[in-house]
C-alpha cells in the first residue's frame, strides 16, 4: 500500500471514522438544480461485505458510487471510506484513496487504442511499476478472469462480456480494498450475465473484497446471496436451503431519494412492504 501523501497547509485534514466500516454514508443529501437525488442517505458497508444497490432509473445509484469515490461532493452529510472522511479530503488525498478503490463501469470504459494488457496494466504504468512486474500482474489477473488468451488483443476484438471481464481485471490489478460495480451485467445476455456474476462472486469469496454493486437485476444479487464460489471446482455452488453466505451479502433499495430497505436476502424476501413486495416480484 502506498504511503499517503501529506496534505498541503491549506488542505483540510481528513477525519477518521470511529465506526471502522469499509464505507459509511451518514445523512448524505445531494440535489441537481431543484431535483433532489439523495435525501438523508445513511448506510454502512462492512469490511468484506458485498451490498447490492437497487432502485428505478434515476434513483441516484450511480451518483452514490461517485460520491463514495469523491468524484462528487454532497450538499450535506458525511461519507467515510476506509477510515477516511471523503467529504473533507483534498484532491491529493482523494487521489491516494482511489488507489485503494477499484471501479467497474457498465460500458467497461476501455481504451480502444490500447491492447488488453495495456488497458489492464494502465494504472501500474502510471505508477511507474517495472515492465516485468506489470506483465506478471496483468497475466495473473487475466488468468483470474479466465481471459489470459486475450493478452495481445484489442478491445474491438472482444465480445461485450469479455470486455466487461477485462474491466474487472483492470479494477482488481491493484488489489483494492473496496470495489465499486456500476451495473456490471447491464446490456448483457443472461448467459454472459451469469458469467460476470460468478466472477464477482469469485472475487468476493476468494479475496473477501468489500463491494458496492449497482444492478438492475435482482436475480444477480439473489444468485450471489444463495451461492458461493468453490475454489476446488472453480465454479459457484448453491448453498443449502436457509444457509447464508460465509461472506456478508446485503441489499439496499432506494426510492424517492431515500433508503427504504437495507438488509439481507431473507429480510428482503419476507418484507411486508407493498412497494418492496411488488419490486421483487
Amino acid at each position: 500500500m502506498a504511503t499517503p501523501t501529506l496534505p498541503s497547509e491549506n488542505a483540510t485534514a481528513s477525519v477518521v471514522s470511529p465506526s471502522g466500516y469499509a464505507v459509511e454514508f451518514d445523512n448524505v443529501s445531494i440535489a441537481f438544480d431543484e431535483h433532489v437525488v439523495l435525501d438523508g442517505i445513511s448506510f454502512r458497508l462492512q469490511h468484506g461485505e458485498t451490498k447490492a444497490l437497487f432502485g428505478v432509473a434515476g434513483s441516484g445509484k450511480s451518483t452514490l458510487l461517485k460520491l463514495a469515490m469523491g468524484l462528487m461532493r454532497p450538499d450535506s452529510g458525511r461519507i467515510y471510506a476506509l477510515g477516511e472522511e471523503v467529504t473533507r479530503m483534498s484532491e491529493q488525498e482523494l487521489f491516494e484513496l482511489r488507489r485503494r478503490v477499484g471501479i467497474v463501469f457498465q460500458e467497461s470504459a476501455l481504451f480502444d487504442s490500447l491492447k488488453v494488457y495495456e488497458n489492464v496494466g494502465f494504472r501500474l504504468t502510471e505508477e511507474g511499476v517495472s515492465a516485468d512486474e506489470i506483465e506478471r500482474r496483468v497475466r495473473e489477473v487475466l488468468r483470474f478472469v479466465e481471459l489470459e488468451k486475450t493478452y495481445d488483443m484489442r478491445p474491438s476484438e472482444l465480445s461485450g462480456g469479455m470486455r466487461r471481464r477485462v474491466a474487472i481485471a483492470r479494477a482488481i490489478i491493484t488489489k483494492p480494498e473496496v470495489l465499486l460495480y456500476d451495473s456490471p451485467t447491464g446490456g448483457l445476455d443472461p448467459v454472459t450475465s451469469n458469467t460476470i456474476v460468478e466472477l464477482i462472486m469469485k472475487q468476493r469469496d476468494v479475496y473477501k473484497t468489500s463491494a458496492l454493486m449497482v444492478t438492475h437485476r435482482l436475480q444477480d444479487a439473489f444468485t450471489m446471496a444463495t451461492h458461493e464460489f468453490d475454489t476446488a471446482t472453480n465454479q459457484m455452488v448453491v448453498l443449502p436451503k436457509g444457509q447464508q453466505c460465509t461472506v456478508p451479502m446485503s441489499f439496499l433499495i432506494l426510492r424517492d431519494a431515500k433508503v427504504i430497505f437495507d438488509g439481507d436476502a431473507h429480510q428482503l424476501a419476507t418484507s411486508r412492504d407493498d412497494y418492496i413486495r411488488e419490486y421483487i416480484s
